[in-house]
């Protein structure tokens, strides 16, 4: 496969897929970290450029994509002309057009805030990529690792990967399904509530239609979790109304 390295730094990720006989790209803002990669022997092409100013390759060009503590550094502004949201949203649509249809991008980083989390998922959302977060160890301090796996296709064809948890496989087996599923989530449209004024206006195939109590909840439970926050457990009492109290 003809891969992609985003951030690879002095190519130690390369020599990876190297050894699993894949050839690659690397690109990095650092010259310095390069000219040691350069210095290692890579066999990988080596390209010097600003990730959020977007991708310089032709369309459908690579097969699929990894990066390695990179994507956070997206969202500071170490100049006035930079703009997080604006700098991620070129980046997402540069890398969509350079991977081929049903390539895979994988992305391990580290967000500083849930907000920071938000908006990376949020621009790669909008520039057309389907796929989930996945969170390695969810309940560790230390060991929390944030995946972004990213399909460029239906969503339909993509299955979002396990997330670990740190259980052995006995206690996995007998934890609940809703336990092992707040570690991994996928990323899909955001759901709106439509006034009456705005369901008159729509009619035909295009309608929206409204979502119910209980869908609105499963959403933003799930974007507590896609936020790192603590979040109540699915039950057969989840959306359940409550008697008024007197």
């Amino acid at each position: 496969l003809y891969m992609l390295d985003v951030g690879c730094g002095t190519g130690l990720s390369g020599a990876v897929l190297e050894a699993h006989g894949h050839r690659w790209v690397g690109v990095d803002i650092s010259p310095s970290m390069l000219r040691v990669a350069a210095e290692r022997g890579t066999q990988g092409e080596l390209v010097e450029l600003d990730i959020g100013a977007g991708l310089p390759f032709r369309a459908g060009s690579f097969d699929g994509m990894i990066s390695i503590s990179a994507l956070q550094w997206l969202c500071n502004a170490d100049r006035k002309t930079h703009v997080p949201h604006r700098r991620l949203k070129v980046f997402f649509q540069s890398l969509y057009a350079c991977l081929r249809r049903g390539a895979r991008a994988v992305f391990q980083f580290y967000p500083h805030n849930s907000q920071q989390l938000e908006l990376i998922v949020r621009q790669s959302e909008r520039c057309g990529f389907t796929g989930g977060l996945v969170i390695d160890y969810p309940h560790s301090t230390r060991a929390k690792k944030y995946f972004l796996c990213l399909f460029a296709g239906p969503a339909s064809e993509f299955a979002v990967p396990k997330a670990k948890t740190g259980m052995d496989e006995d206690s996995e087996a007998e934890s609940s399904e809703s336990e092992v599923e707040q570690a991994a989530f996928n990323i899909g449209k955001r759901p709106v509530h439509l006034t009456a004024k705005q369901k008159r206006g729509r009619s035909g195939p295009n309608q929206r239609v409204p979502l119910t109590s209980m869908e609105w909840l499963q959403w933003k439970k799930s974007q507590r979790r896609m936020q790192g926050k603590e979040t109540a457990l699915d039950s057969q009492y989840s959306g359940r109304k409550r008697r008024p109290r007197f």
